[in-house]
């Protein structure tokens, strides 16, 4: 065992289980970090809607009563998004031929991009349904989208899922299982230590981009200038996302003998991955509306 690794810790991806009528239920550390997300994200926006200060015109877009018909919007656009997201950009063939699995979704398989659309799309029939202006409510919303982030990225490091390259790095995590396990023939390492991309994100894409949208918040007075905050949101995750991806390792149904490393183009040395496909235009989104706050604010 090489010096320059961790070894995974012991962590059960199941808080408890318990058994009723032979039937075994069990709360998972990712479904915790979903409902955890949920619910700060719902008193977050709450404060934020007992705030007129912060928003244009000393007025908040919405009654904080409403906040929890939002809530209930937005969890459904992150289950039925997350879902088909996963299904159309990473795995079409195999749903279309075995549609019945689209339902399954307690086996895992969620798309962060296609969540985002769902989210996107619930709050617009969400804000047409009460007429509440679109953008200030997508500001509330990109201010608390980190953290939810945040928390999963942590669960997908307890489950020993979605792990980085291989490494030789000090702080190479070795992960179990054989696919972990499995590096490239030339690997000159004793043991497969990878790069744990999901701490990389839970600190980026979580805590790093969190911050900063609330100092925007808190401090700046950014939710004066409709979509600013839904900008840096969405450029900083892209951003974020595209260069985790540089040490992410593919998802295996991109891996082929012929393309080890899962790239979907081969763009120059580096090639692009799926998940840096999907970042760029959300990262041109988030510079279109920080240049359209900057312009507005000129």
């Amino acid at each position: 065992m090489t010096p320059l690794a961790i070894l995974f810790p012991d962590l059960n991806p199941e808080i408890f289980s318990i058994d009723i009528g032979g039937v075994s239920l069990a709360l998972r550390w990712y479904a915790l970090a979903y409902v955890t997300g949920f619910l700060v994200g719902w008193w977050i926006v709450y404060r934020l809607m007992n705030r007129p200060g912060l928003w244009p015109g000393e007025t908040a877009p919405m009654e904080p009563a409403r906040v929890e018909g939002l809530l209930t919007h937005v969890i459904i656009g992150v289950i039925l998004g997350g879902r088909l997201g996963y299904v159309l950009f990473y795995q079409p063939g195999y749903y279309l031929g075995n549609p019945a699995e689209i339902l399954r979704i307690w086996e895992g398989g969620m798309s962060f991009h296609g969540g985002f659309a769902g989210v996107i799309v619930a709050g617009l029939i969400f804000c047409r349904r009460h007429a509440i202006p679109a953008l200030q409510v997508a500001d509330a919303m990109a201010l608390v989208a980190p953290i939810g982030i945040g928390l999963g990225r942590v669960s997908n490091f307890i489950n020993a899922e979605l792990w980085g390259r291989p490494t030789t790095m000090p702080w190479g995590v070795v992960f179990p299982g054989p696919q972990a396990q499995t590096c490239p023939w030339d690997w000159a390492g004793p043991v497969c230590a990878r790069h744990p991309t999901q701490l990389y994100e839970a600190a980026l894409e979580g805590a790093l981009l969190f911050a900063v949208l609330a100092w925007l918040v808190w401090r700046r007075g950014w939710l004066k200038r409709p979509g600013a905050v839904t900008g840096v949101f969405v450029a900083g995750y892209g951003l974020g996302r595209f260069v985790v991806e540089f040490f992410r390792q593919p998802d295996a149904q991109f891996m082929t003998p012929d393309n080890p490393l899962g790239h979907v183009l081969a763009l120059g040395p580096l090639g692009v991955t799926m998940g840096q496909v999907l970042s760029l235009p959300m990262i041109l989104a988030g510079l279109f509306l920080i240049i359209r706050h900057r312009r507005q604010a000129a």
